[in-house]
């Protein structure tokens, strides 16, 4: 009945990283800086140790706390989504992957011909203000809306009255066909949206993402060897697929995904849970919202005493996140940041401090050593633990 679990918040950092420089970044911290500003009640988290990691403003570091607990560097250059999920299931990358300001006439003009429809933008932007800038006139030509960021993203916004969502998939496929060698960004999104002004524009939860395609990782591994991998959220959409034997779908919200993830652990079938929590990165931490960032954790800080009760005594759950998105920060984008790491089981004897990891795929070491599988990168936290 082995089971180990994975929760991703996504982009809740903790603090710079010795090469935030390259990136803009110093002075980025996602988690001290959402400390600073909101009276943050987390009780579970800081029992585990959370305020052991770092010095959080209002957080406790405890004598003895539940969990073992340190932090983790990047080895992968970049700060996205797609890379530090892919490092901690084993992947490091040597080259980032490319970002624009605007795709290139090559890449538009193949996209508008083998789709057919024209397109506007073309430029870097706030999802959330783009479909306010351009939706009417969208809603006029039919035109797609397309737009990049700081990550490397495709990605294609249409109101879901002009293009159906499956149209649009459909869409994001072709673009995907179009994007690779030198052009190989790491995901094309589809944004649908719907309303009919600018006023109450406003995007549904029936985003996809469409990544590259993994190289072997931790959830091919565990396949080969007959254990059961179960996604939660977008953890689907980030592999391609690939390496998933089952699948929760897309959350509706945080609450929804953690939700999915105690249903997981009711099923009693073994194998490893990865869930990603998507809420903290896009509605909270691109939009500089840090209360709602804060009340997220406070949510997620609830539930998950309902998840600790339902692990069997050698379950084990891993916390941590996959970059920055420092909602107090200058800009909208993700930040260079170290990820927190707190490991939690009921037949822990005792709780280590893991201090500062040299890459995230140290996560991949301990949950193919967990199953017993040899692996050959990184580190087993399982050694120390």
């Amino acid at each position: 009945m082995r089971r180990i679990c994975v929760i991703v918040a996504d982009s809740m950092g903790i603090g710079y990283l010795p090469d935030a420089d390259k990136y803009g970044d110093v002075g980025a911290n996602t988690l001290g800086h959402i400390c600073e500003n909101y009276d943050l009640k987390i009780p579970v988290l800081e029992s585990m140790g959370i305020g052991n990691i770092a010095d959080l403003k209002g957080i406790k570091k405890v004598d003895k706390p539940i969990a073992s607990f340190g932090k983790m560097s990047e080895l992968s250059p970049g700060k996205d989504t797609i890379t530090g999920h892919w490092e901690m299931m084993g992947t490091v990358l040597e080259h980032p992957f490319p970002v624009y300001e605007r795709f290139p006439a090559v890449i538009i003009d193949e996209f508008e011909k083998r789709t057919g429809k024209k397109t506007i933008g073309n430029f870097a932007a706030s999802g959330t203000e783009i479909i306010k800038d351009l939706g009417e006139e969208h809603l006029k030509t039919g035109a797609l809306i397309v737009y990049t960021s700081a990550d490397s993203v495709f990605q294609i916004a249409a109101n879901e009255k002009i293009v159906t969502v499956p149209e649009l998939y459909k869409i994001c496929e072709i673009a995907r066909e179009i994007l690779t060698g030198e052009f190989s960004v790491g995901r094309v999104i589809a944004r649908p949206f719907v309303g009919t002004n600018k006023d109450d524009f406003v995007r549904t939860a029936n985003r996809k993402d469409f990544p590259v395609l993994p190289p072997e990782n931790v959830l091919t591994i565990l396949q080969k060897n007959n254990v059961e991998t179960m996604a939660v959220g977008k953890i689907e959409d980030i592999f391609a697929g690939k390496g998933i034997s089952k699948s929760s779908g897309h959350n509706k919200n945080n609450l929804h995904g953690l939700k999915n993830t105690l249903e997981f652990f009711k099923e009693k079938t073994p194998g490893f849970i990865f869930t990603n929590l998507v809420d903290f990165d896009m509605k909270y931490g691109h939009r500089n919202d840090f209360e709602g960032y804060a009340k997220a954790i406070e949510e997620m800080d609830t539930f998950l005493p309902k998840i600790i009760e339902e692990m069997d005594g050698d379950d084990i759950l891993i916390i941590t996140a996959d970059h920055g998105c420092d909602p107090c920060f200058k800009g909208t984008d993700h930040t260079r940041e170290y990820i927190p790491i707190l490991v939690y089981s009921k037949e822990f004897s005792k709780c280590a401090d893991l201090k500062v990891r040299e890459g995230f795929i140290d996560i991949s070491a301990t949950i193919l050593d967990y199953f017993g599988i040899k692996y050959s990168k990184g580190i087993s936290l399982l050694k120390e633990i």
